[in-house]
């Protein structure tokens, strides 16, 4: 079998919402590897026109599901919903979560920053995280499957946090709650891992800071999220894969 075939597989990925982001190209490569798809954003509208821009391309079993996933409640309710939405198609759990809900801010300088904007950046990043994992992890479990994360480069060792400390200090809690959970879930058979990307070609990111930066393509992205979810990478776990 290829490693890569994730055929009869159901993969769940968050923040698959707005058009031209790293969501959308990551639930491509998915479906183009034959896995099942649930795709999860705030806005019901947007993760609703990714998940039938895939059904149209010719790609079955796609559901979208609109959830704050910030909230642990609601987190909860959608992974019972996707459950659901998959029943009849006789996967054994969730063989992966990919976690992309986030988001980016800059807060500037320590005894500038705005507490609001700095509270914001964990709500949308680490508690996105926690509760998505809080969530799914024992439709993953039944799978022994794995988690993906989405740290920084900013959140790494040697990183420069400088302008944008909230999101770095939240991008560092997602790779502690990676790691424990890493460490927590391998008796489960369950495996955690993370990429922690430069600047990607998204569409707002080239809305901000234009055409000429040296970007991680989001389909390089995309296969490296891949094979950390595959049996490929069936003895890795607890790391953090830089994309520069």
């Amino acid at each position: 079998m290829n490693g890569l075939d994730f055929a009869g597989q159901l993969v769940v990925i968050t923040g698959v919402g707005r058009a031209g982001q790293v969501g959308e190209a990551i639930a491509l490569g998915f479906a183009q590897r034959g896995a099942s798809l649930a795709l999860l954003d705030l806005s019901l509208d947007q993760v609703t026109a990714r998940a039938e821009a895939l059904t149209s391309a010719g790609f079955a079993n796609v559901s979208a599901h609109a959830a704050n996933l910030a909230d642990p409640a609601s987190a909860v309710s959608a992974a019972a919903e996707v459950i659901w939405a998959h029943r009849a198609e006789g996967v054994k759990g969730v063989r992966a979560v990919v976690c992309v809900a986030g988001g980016f801010g800059m807060t500037g300088p320590l005894d500038e920053a705005d507490p609001e904007a700095w509270a914001k950046q964990f709500t949308i990043n680490l508690s996105t995280a926690f509760a998505t994992t809080r969530a799914f992890l024992p439709a993953v479990r039944d799978a022994k499957g794995s988690f993906v994360f989405f740290g920084s480069v900013a959140a790494t060792a040697g990183g420069n946090p400088s302008g944008m400390a909230a999101y770095a200090a939240a991008k560092s809690g997602v790779l502690t709650l990676m790691r424990t959970l890493s460490l927590d879930e391998k008796a489960h058979g369950v495996r955690a891992n993370a990429v922690a990307p430069t600047a990607i070609r998204t569409a707002s990111n080239v809305a901000d800071m234009g055409d000429k930066t040296e970007y991680v393509e989001r389909e390089s992205v995309a296969d490296v999220v891949a094979f950390l979810a595959s049996p490929l990478a069936r003895n890795v776990s607890g790391q953090v894969i830089t994309l520069a």
